[in-house]
């Protein structure tokens, strides 16, 4: 019996696995990846538990700082010991309410999408008598990665549109509460390779370098987004960037030499890469069916338990780590099942891989999908047909630390006036 095989046993399944000696080398690793007085943010949308948050805030006096876009993430960093001042706000549909609390809290640093963005942050910002410090998110017009997941370059609700910049700066430079602080980029996710990853910064450094020359657009602060690599539901290992820090050097020395005095400050930020390799799934085998010639493998987990992407169709498909040498010659040479991987929900969509090569399965048995730290409950359909979320248990050192699961229940709701709810239909 394995390890993962005992806590499945033990805390049952649909069940995920943290290691938190993995986040904290995946942290490690991409610090010292990165020229020294580089920012990291971590995004805490990839995974907001409290305990892999706290590994990630760290302690040991290197930078690292919460990239945040609600209040939930916004307590759940304070909770984990990330300070408020260096956080930063990003997101298209920042509210007043959430501005307002964010500010109260010590948020000082956002990144907005768009003129009415910006104010949006000014006015919250001169109710409260502080100043925000704002990064004008950019979505530029050219890239240089072509195999990656592109987050810029053509019509968006996320940045303001480069060719624009020079119309609307003057208007931004006036927005009452605010100052511009720099600029955000985020132009890619999950870099082929490291020379499309360092493609792609240089490429955003000569955007930058370009706007603050042609328009003025005043840079202390830029952040040059991610990009950094990490296998997703599928065995793999997570590159370490070994020539990256030298690599950025050059390039920052090309494009901003100015930055060796620290007179613009460099960010950039990771979610998966950071917590992906850290978490694996276990589920069990609830049944197997044959339909018209395909074979179908019925789980205990399905999109509403890891939702992320591969629940829509985007990152099919996923794939499992073989527990031992039979398991893995069986899926070698061809000797177990190619099946579908579905889950326990009434519906066609809930599937996690299609013709996924598996070994030999009964019913009962359990499968460890790997590399899936990133993006799971949270990112899933978790109250769909009501059932329970997938307990998640933290290890370190091979011990067990936490084991908890998400609870959901409904509650009052007060009218926005301050009155008792009134009857006549749910709160």
């Amino acid at each position: 019996m394995t390890r993962y095989t005992e806590l499945a046993e033990r805390y049952g399944t649909p069940l995920y696995v943290y290691d938190l000696d993995r986040v904290a080398a995946a942290r490690r690793d991409l610090l010292e990846a990165l020229p020294e007085p580089f920012s990291l943010f971590s995004a805490v949308k990839a995974n907001p538990h409290p305990e892999v948050l706290r590994v990630l805030a760290g302690g040991d006096g290197r930078v690292c700082r919460a990239e945040i876009s609600s209040l939930g993430e916004l307590a759940a960093a304070l909770e984990a010991g990330f300070d408020a001042a260096g956080m930063l706000y990003t997101g298209p549909g920042k509210t007043g309410g959430e501005l307002r609390d964010a500010l109260a809290a010590g948020v000082r640093t956002f990144s907005v999408e768009s003129a009415s963005d910006l104010e949006h942050v000014g006015a919250a910002a001169v109710a409260q008598g502080a100043r925000a410090q704002c990064l004008l998110r950019i979505n530029s017009a050219s890239a240089s990665a072509t195999t990656s997941i592109r987050m810029t370059g053509r019509p968006s609700q996320f940045g303001i549109d480069a060719e624009t910049l020079g119309e609307v700066l003057p208007r931004l430079r006036e927005v009452p509460g605010t100052s511009i602080a720099g600029a955000h980029f985020f132009p890619l996710s999950n870099a082929s390779d490291e020379d499309s990853l360092v493609g792609e910064f240089r490429n955003t450094l000569a955007v930058a370098a370009e706007l603050e020359r042609e328009h003025g657009l005043p840079l202390r602060f830029v952040d040059i987004g991610g990009g950094f690599a990490a296998p997703y539901a599928v065995p793999g290992e997570r590159p370490v960037y070994e020539k990256l820090r030298g690599r950025l050097e050059d390039a920052l020395d090309a494009t901003f030499p100015r930055w060796r005095l620290g007179e613009v400050h460099f960010a950039c930020e990771s979610g998966r890469y950071l917590v992906g390799d850290s978490g694996v799934l276990l589920t069990r085998v609830v049944n197997i069916k044959e339909s018209r010639g395909r074979t179908f493998v019925i789980l205990d987990a399905g999109i509403n338990t890891f939702g992320g992407m591969s629940g829509l169709g985007r990152l099919l498909p996923v794939a499992v780590r073989p527990e031992g040498p039979e398991q893995a010659a069986q899926i070698a040479d061809g000797t177990g099942l190619s099946a579908s991987l579905v889950g326990p929900l009434c519906t066609p969509g809930d599937v996690l891989g299609r013709q996924v090569d598996l070994p030999d399965l009964r019913v009962g048995d359990v499968l460890t999908i790997p590399n899936a730290g990133a993006y799971g409950p949270t990112a899933s359909l978790l109250m769909f047909l009501g059932r329970p979320a997938p307990a998640e248990v933290l290890v370190r050192g091979g011990e067990v630390v936490s084991a908890t699961r998400i609870e959901h229940r409904r509650s009052e709701v007060a009218p926005l006036d301050g009155g008792a709810p009134r009857g006549g239909g749910p709160a």
